[in-house]
């Protein structure tokens, strides 16, 4: 199995590293001190698993496997077992060691993992949402018809949300919950409780918010996995 181990420590990663060289069926191909490097190597090259640490500066572990767009098995490595619970709430998650680690438990968790590529059933893709290009909105006991495409930004206020488009501002009497129901996943996404943006029209990103058009959006911290995980990374 080729994998990678993402851990801030560099004396971790010589650890796995030492761990790995001694299990035959595995080669470690990459290693890496933060996730954001690990994402933009993902989106080119296909992994069997991943050691991964849970604590590292600006994205954590837990961030990261939410960025995955398809996962392969993880074992996390980590010195705190609080976060157990919550990591196995994850199909791809195959174990959870305990720093420091020993040779026995190392091979049972890669033995784990070997077992469930084997029984992998085959999963039926579920069905895709209907894509449409356009939708309507009552305003003034008018119909008003909008091009999805050239929606940028939709944002809460109270019992009204605000269309921004290229051409105009709508103000409609709706929830974001309800029009979120209406738009294409392939082109907007939640990035915060009030606002949602056309992933196609952001012109730059930074820290915890996003450019679009001339408005600065914050992305919440629940939120910015999905969002790395939408875009491709260079």
């Amino acid at each position: 199995m080729n994998c990678i181990v993402i851990d801030d420590e560099k004396m971790a990663r010589v650890i796995i590293q030492t761990l790995c060289n001694e299990v035959k069926s595995l080669n470690l191909v990459k290693e890496f001190s933060g996730a954001i490097e690990a994402i933009k190597y993902l989106n080119e090259n296909k992994v069997d698993l991943i050691f991964l640490d849970i604590h590292m500066p600006n994205f954590s572990g837990l961030d990261f496997i939410k960025t995955l767009k398809n996962p392969c098995k993880v074992i996390f490595t980590t010195s705190d077992p609080k976060f157990a619970l919550e990591a196995f709430e994850y199909d791809f998650i195959v174990d959870y060691l305990l720093k420091p680690i020993e040779l026995p438990r190392f091979e049972k968790a890669i033995i784990k993992a070997q077992k469930l590529n084997l029984e992998q059933r085959k999963v039926v893709p579920a069905a895709k949402k209907e894509i449409k290009n356009d939708f309507y909105v009552n305003i003034d006991r008018r119909l008003i018809k909008i091009d999805l495409s050239h929606i940028y930004l939709i944002k809460a206020n109270g019992d009204y949300i605000q269309i921004k488009t290229e051409d105009k501002d709508y103000v409609v009497h709706s929830t974001l919950k309800k029009i979120q129901e209406k738009l294409p996943d392939s082109l907007f996404l939640k990035v915060h409780r009030s606002y949602i943006i056309n992933v196609k029209k952001i012109i730059d990103i930074e820290d915890n918010s996003v450019l679009i058009k001339k408005d600065v959006v914050p992305v919440s911290r629940s939120n910015r996995p999905e969002l790395m995980k939408r875009l491709d990374l260079l």
